[in-house]
């Protein structure tokens, strides 16, 4: 049978690369020991030269030889490797990659030799504009170094190398599944046998087998008249699974994939999930963390998915603009957070060489992914792109052809574009190209698909970029402009949920990222996120997370840091209260308003924001609220029941010191990690915006810090990722700051 060991631990790094050394273990004052996921260059968390990785670096390991290598396939799995890789063994080049995002397999059988062999990889993190994205600017980095896992994988002479599951009668009583199984014979070898394909539900029960004797490279097993199942949903995520073995002349192997039964389509009257309308509310998401880039393992990319679908709400995830982690997609397909992926590419297409390496990652793309009930899109255009007739042609005929059960989308910004794609995918700025009066803005907030399309008639249709760049707020920008970012989310939101036409709206962006010296802030951060980098909201992020039902979670934020002159002019009107209740109460000394959601502004919202304007005070109550700042109270209520309270003090002091882990249980082996928010927050339990004094970090026990021990609060908050080192044990994290008592948690890496 298969084993499949990880192969993270025990490398040699060095910068730079030596064509002669290649046979040879590195070392030198150079040559470091590292772990895998790894980052070439860790960066500063802003303000570097991102030049620094783009370059050559070396990464080596001994593979021993061991008994059960001779007659069996021996091959080296690499998930993912920033930007162009050539594998050596024992100095002799086996393999070449070119792509920074799909995963590649160098086969050793044939070059492995009794005792030590020398596995040296090159990485070279140029931005070569022979490979895609490269060839013209990116809005993002692209972090050198072998940053996804690394596996050995040894079979049978013959083995299994993917299966691609198709599911139909969805949505009847009696459903079907049918496997393709693809053959891995690379050494020519007699293809014979049985396959024999076991289906489970998600605790492991076997509900169904079915054989098939070999029938070439490619055998097709099926099964029908499966009663009793359950439809995978965003609110009901059912997995199944599905187990091939392999009984042959050349041995035996296996493999298991995950899949749900449901339908996904895009129509021009919207979206429709298992034959049902959703309106879909995303938000684009890059795979970077701040100083490591994108080497950050398991835990960070299912948390990542965690935050977008329980604490943002949101159920779909545009992985912008690239195939992202098969552990974030695993999540997904776990969490029910519909997922649209694309090829990578940021407005640039090259030449025909260039585009047949795109074309190749399309066809690795779908060939790792087909089986993800999450994904429902194929992006097949390069992001951002001018039209290319023969490319894109190529691209959505590719994609098709491999996986019929998906459509395909292109992502553009300009109007009038060839449609060669099922779906037309748009991103619409026009919220943001004028500062339009008030009454203007809802109605103007997204065009009319006619427009961007050019056609006379409807095709299936959805929006995946709006804000971002148009109006960038980082975490401790004054108030007004925070409330002008979740006014400008708010109505973007509120025209795609009152457009039948439009599938929906994909926000830029759920995280502040780095990027090139050309975009952002020029502190190579685009602070485009409704969250900042450490993925901590910004107040815009309950614009989405105020949409979901009451029954799942009670929202209930003002867009206010209640401070009598931190607006122009003074005060805090009009305030905006994000929240999904019925009705919202203000308190203020003897001074009570209670107004219902804003349906004036947003009646196509599931939940209005509450607006507490000069619309709900007479002049005299105006007057009231003086020169003297009192405290304040907001109260929520849900079907005239009080639900959520909360006080909102007018003179704040830094109170607590809040250290919060996502886990407080680390699995020890391998590289597991948590993320730990740091909070000022005054007596009443909010968040100091102001308060931007520095700590310190010490960890004692087996975890390391990534990033520096001293860092600055931004906007009260900041963050940072703990990493586990490989042994059991307690670990205790202390955080420092001049304000407070020293402050400490135990975790520990079992």
């Amino acid at each position: 049978m298969r084993e499949i060991s990880a192969l993270n631990d025990g490398w040699s790094f060095r910068p730079g690369f030596d064509p002669a050394a290649v046979a040879q273990r590195l070392d030198g004052p150079q040559v470091s020991t590292v772990s895998l996921p790894h980052n070439a260059v860790d960066l500063p968390f802003s303000y570097f030269d991102e030049t620094s990785y783009q370059r050559a670096f070396t990464y080596s390991r001994v593979i021993a030889w061991e008994p059960r290598f001779e007659g069996r396939e021996v091959a080296v799995v690499f998930d993912g490797a920033m930007a162009d890789a050539v594998v050596y063994l024992n100095g002799v080049e086996i393999d070449r990659h070119s792509d920074g995002y799909t995963p590649f397999e160098a086969r050793l059988t044939g070059h492995l030799r009794p005792g030590d062999n020398i596995l040296s990889v090159k990485i070279d993190g140029s931005e070569n504009p022979a490979i895609p994205p490269f060839g013209g600017a990116i809005d993002y980095l692209t972090y050198a170094g072998i940053y996804r896992d690394v596996w050995l994988k040894v079979t049978a002479p013959v083995s299994i190398a993917r299966l691609k599951i198709e599911t139909a009668n969805e949505l009847a009583d009696a459903k079907s599944v049918s496997i393709r199984v693809d053959l891995a014979n690379p050494a020519g070898a007699v293809l014979a046998g049985t396959l024999t394909a076991s289906l489970s539900d998600a605790v492991g029960k076997v509900i169904a087998r079915t054989s098939a004797a070999v029938a070439g490279g490619s055998t097709r097993l099926d099964f029908s008249g499966l009663a009793g199942l359950k439809l995978w949903d965003i609110d009901s995520p059912i997995l199944y699974s599905v187990t091939v073995a392999l009984d042959g002349p050349a041995g035996q192997d296996a493999l298991a994939s995950t899949f749900g039964f449901r339908t996904a389509r895009f129509t021009p009257e919207g979206f429709k999930l298992n034959g049902r309308k959703v309106k879909i509310r995303g938000l684009n998401r890059h795979q970077c963390f701040p100083y490591v880039g994108y080497a950050m393992g398991r835990a960070a990319q299912e948390r990542d998915a965690e935050l977008l679908k329980t604490v943002l709400k949101v159920n779909l995830t545009r992985t912008s603009h690239y195939p992202q982690s098969p552990y974030f997609l695993d999540a997904c397909d776990r969490l029910g957070l519909l997922v649209f992926e694309e090829l990578p590419g940021w407005q640039h297409v090259g030449d025909t060489a260039w585009q047949a390496n795109a074309i190749d990652n399309v066809e690795a793309m779908v060939k790792r992914d087909w089986n993800h009930p999450s994904i429902v899109l194929w992006g097949v255009r390069i992001n951002e792109s001018a039209d290319f007739h023969d490319f894109y042609a190529e691209t959505n005929r590719l994609a098709r052809a491999l996986d019929p059960t998906r459509q395909t989308a292109g992502v553009r910004y300009i109007t009038e574009s060839e449609f060669l794609e099922d779906v037309f995918t748009q991103n619409d700025f026009i919220l943001g190209n004028e500062e339009l009066p008030g009454a203007n803005r809802a109605r103007t907030a997204l065009r009319d698909q006619r427009e961007t399309t050019g056609l006379k008639h409807h095709v299936p249709y959805m929006v995946t970029e709006f804000n971002g760049h148009m109006f960038p707020t980082k975490r401790g920008d004054p108030e007004q402009r925070q409330a002008e970012h979740v006014m400008r989310h708010l109505l973007v939101l509120n025209a795609a949920y009152g457009d039948p036409n439009i599938s929906g709206a994909i926000g830029w962006c759920f995280f502040d990222y780095n990027t090139h010296r050309d975009f952002g802030s020029g502190d190579r951060i685009c602070h485009h996120g409704v969250t900042d980098m450490f993925r901590e909201p910004k107040f815009a992020a309950y614009a989405y997370a105020s949409q979901t039902d009451p029954s799942d979670e009670i929202i209930l934020k003002p867009v206010t840091y209640w401070a009598r002159g931190e607006r122009n002019i003074g005060g805090v009107l009009p305030l905006i209260v994000l929240t999904n209740c019925d009705e919202v109460e203000l308190r203020y000394g003897d001074l009570s308003k209670r107004v219902g959601p804003d349906r004036e502004t947003f009646p196509h919202l599931p939940h209005a924001p509450a607006v507490f304007d000069h619309r709900h005070f007479s002049q005299a109550e105006l007057g009231h609220w003086g020169m003297r700042w009192l405290d304040g109270e907001i109260v929520g209520y849900v079907g005239g029941r009080e639900v959520a309270r909360l006080r909102l003090v007018a003179d704040p002091l830094p109170t607590t010191l809040e250290i919060a882990p996502d886990r407080f249980e680390l699995v020890a082996e391998g590289r597991d990690s948590t993320r730990v928010i740091v909070r000022v927050r005054d007596q009443a339990g909010n968040i100091l915006p102001f308060f931007e004094e520095s700590i310190d970090v010490e960890v004692d026990g087996p975890a390391r810090l990534i990033g520096p021990n001293r860092i600055p609060l931004k906007g009260g908050t900041t963050g940072f990722w703990l990493e586990t080192t490989g042994v059991p044990g307690a670990i205790r994290l202390a955080v420092t700051c001049p304000r407070f008592e020293p402050q400490s948690i135990d975790l520990a890496a079992r």
